[in-house]
């Protein structure tokens, strides 16, 4: 059993920043990817940033420069500092991993509940 849990969200004004942090814990062997996706409302959900187990990183072209993803390994967990953060930003925001469990030797995508994520004055 692996759960992921986010929390950071929230409602924020244009231009500023919040900071989303998402933990895995459970059954846990290894943690390859990880990643943040958003879903707003009408639109399907669309990756906005992940980062491999070495710390590579990819960004989606909407939120390059305001942005950053990092990991803590040792903690199972990832982050998503967003800033300069603008009203087309807002959705529910997932956390996503790919994972290895000490009980099946088999590669799982794990997904979070979700955190919503509101920029608005």
């Amino acid at each position: 059993q692996v759960q992921l849990v986010e929390s950071g969200g929230g409602l924020v004004q244009p231009g500023g920043s919040l900071r989303l942090s998402c933990a895995a814990s459970g059954s846990i062997f290894s943690i390859f990817t990880m990643g943040w996706y958003r879903q707003a409302p009408g639109n399907q959900r669309e990756l906005v940033a992940r980062i491999t187990r070495s710390g590579s990183t990819h960004y989606a072209d909407s939120v390059k420069g305001r942005f950053t993803i990092s990991r803590d390994n040792a903690k199972n967990t990832v982050y998503l500092q967003m800033n300069s953060l603008k009203p087309e930003d807002t959705a529910v925001y997932y956390c996503n991993a790919e994972i290895i469990t000490t009980v099946q030797a088999v590669l799982g995508d794990y997904w979070g509940q979700g955190t919503q994520v509101t920029v608005s004055s």
